[in-house]
C-alpha cells in the first residue's frame, strides 16, 4: 500500500483544520502518499439525522462521485466514518445505482485510528507528547464502530505522555450534533457531568477522535473558564 484518500469531513474543513492536517502529517511520516479528496467535503450526517433525506442524498451522491474503490479512504471522525459504514445503506435504500457503487466502496472506507491500528498495524507513531492528558471515547466510535482500544493503544505508544483516568468516560459529552440545539438544557447536563470529571482527572488535555466532541467540551471549558485544552487524537499523534 503506498497511498489514501484523506476525508477531512465539513467540521475538519470549516473549523478545526488543523486535524486533517495533522492526520495527514501522520499518515506520510508512515510512508503513504497522501490525497486529500477535494470534490466532496460532507458525509450528510448532520441533514440525515434531521430527517432531510433529499439534502442528505445530495451530500452521499457527491461523496460517492469524488471516491473510486481500490484505494483506503480515511476519516478523522468516528461519527462521520459511522454514517458512511452504518447509515448510508438506509439513506440509499431507494436508489440501486448507488447502492451498488456504495457497496464496492464500503470496505475502503476507514476511521483514522481504526485504519492505523488494524490495517497498517502500527501503534507507535514516533510521538512525543509530554502533558498529561484524558481520551473521551466518541460515542458513534464505541457503539456504532466499535472501536474502543485503537485510540488507547496509540495514546499509550506516544512518548512521555501521562494518561489520566477519565471516570464515566463512556457517558456522552451532549453534543450529538443538532441536538445540543434543540434539547440545549439536556445538552448542558450532560456537558456539566462530563467537565466534572474531565477537571477532576487532573488532565491538562482532553482528547477525542471527533471534533463535534471536541467542539462542546471544549466550548463548555472555556465558559467555565478552565485551563484545560482539547485536541484530536491525530495532533497528539503529529506531535514530537
Amino acid at each position: 500500500m503506498t497511498g489514501v484518500t484523506l476525508f477531512a469531513t465539513c467540521l475538519g474543513e470549516m473549523l478545526f483544520p488543523e486535524v486533517p492536517a495533522a492526520a495527514e502529517t501522520v499518515l506520510k511520516r508512515l510512508r503513504l502518499n497522501v490525497r486529500r479528496l477535494r470534490r466532496s467535503f460532507c458525509c450528510g450526517q448532520a441533514a440525515f439525522n434531521e430527517g432531510l433525506r433529499d439534502e442528505a442524498l445530495a451530500l452521499a451522491r457527491g461523496f460517492l462521485k469524488a471516491c473510486k474503490p481500490g484505494t483506503p479512504i480515511i476519516v478523522p471522525s468516528g461519527s462521520c466514518t459511522s454514517m458512511l459504514r452504518v447509515f448510508y445503506p438506509d439513506l440509499l435504500a431507494g436508489e440501486p445505482r448507488l447502492l451498488a457503487k456504495y457497496a464496492a466502496l464500503r470496505p475502503w472506507i476507514f476511521e483514522f485510528s481504526e485504519f492505523l491500528v488494524n490495517v497498517l498495524k502500527v501503534t507507535d507513531v514516533g510521538a512525543r507528547f509530554e502533558r498529561p492528558v484524558a481520551y473521551h471515547p466518541s460515542c458513534h466510535l464505541m457503539r456504532e464502530l466499535n472501536l474502543r482500544r485503537e485510540p488507547e493503544l496509540l495514546l499509550n505508544g506516544v512518548r512521555g505522555i501521562k494518561i489520566r483516568e477519565l471516570k464515566n468516560n463512556t457517558e456522552c459529552c451532549g453534543f450529538g450534533g443538532l441536538f445540543s440545539v434543540k434539547f440545549p438544557h439536556i445538552s448542558t447536563a450532560m456537558l456539566d457531568d462530563k467537565l466534572t470529571c474531565v477537571k477532576a482527572s487532573g488532565a491538562e488535555v482532553v482528547v477525542a477522535n471527533d471534533s463535534g466532541c471536541l467542539m462542546q467540551i471544549g466550548g463548555g471549558l472555556h465558559r467555565q473558564q478552565a485551563a484545560i485544552e482539547t485536541r484530536h487524537l491525530a495532533e497528539i499523534l503529529a506531535s514530537r
